[in-house]
């Protein structure tokens, strides 16, 4: 059980990169939706930290 639940906590964070990279390359990135991400890739990281 423990190991599913770090597992999607992983597959979340690494949708989330995927997700700010492509944000990153578009010509007019969106400043307000980049730091919304980063701030749940953050707590999806702070959450793996505390498992």
């Amino acid at each position: 059980m423990e190991n599913s639940h770090i597992s999607a906590l992983r597959a979340k964070h690494d949708a989330l990169k995927a997700t700010i990279r492509h944000e990153l390359s578009r010509p007019m990135p969106d400043a307000f939706r980049l730091t919304e991400l980063k701030k749940q890739k953050l707590r999806l990281k702070e959450s793996l930290g505390n498992s």
